[in-house]
């Protein structure tokens, strides 16, 4: 399996409903540096995963749809928690939207699976995998 990441950051504010999150109730901050994962089993007919310009302008164009924003106040999280987790499902799920599209052109078609991962920390961070 041949794969390819790229990375950037988000810096969302949010809140979360539940105990077990504690002080995490209350409205806070949170920049993530987010690597994106792109795999498939055979390399396309240019000897590439996928086009690293366009994998790195798509993941910064489904960041930006999130940057900087309260995601409190966005429609599509109304009455959901948020987590790290659960953000880095939506990242990848946009990016296989994109890919889909062809917005990573016509080589990425061939792509088997797309991997997020969220770093809280150094020390923490989640992640979501999925097929195409």
């Amino acid at each position: 399996m041949f794969s390819i990441t790229v990375r950037d950051h988000v810096m969302i504010a949010h809140s979360f409903r539940g105990e077990v999150f504690g002080p995490a109730q209350r409205l806070h901050g949170a920049t993530f540096v987010v690597d994106a994962t792109f795999r498939r089993a055979e390399l396309d007919a240019d000897n590439i995963v996928v086009d690293i310009g366009l994998a790195t302008q798509e993941l910064g164009g489904v960041l930006a749809e999130l940057n900087y924003r309260n995601l409190d106040d966005e429609p599509a999280f109304a009455g959901i928690n948020t987590s790290t987790e659960y953000l880095a499902k939506v990242i990848a799920d946009r990016l296989a939207d994109r890919v889909h599209a062809g917005a990573l052109g016509e080589g990425a078609r061939g792509l088997s699976g797309i991997a997020v991962a969220l770093h809280e920390s150094h020390v923490a961070w989640a992640s979501y995998e999925r097929t195409l």
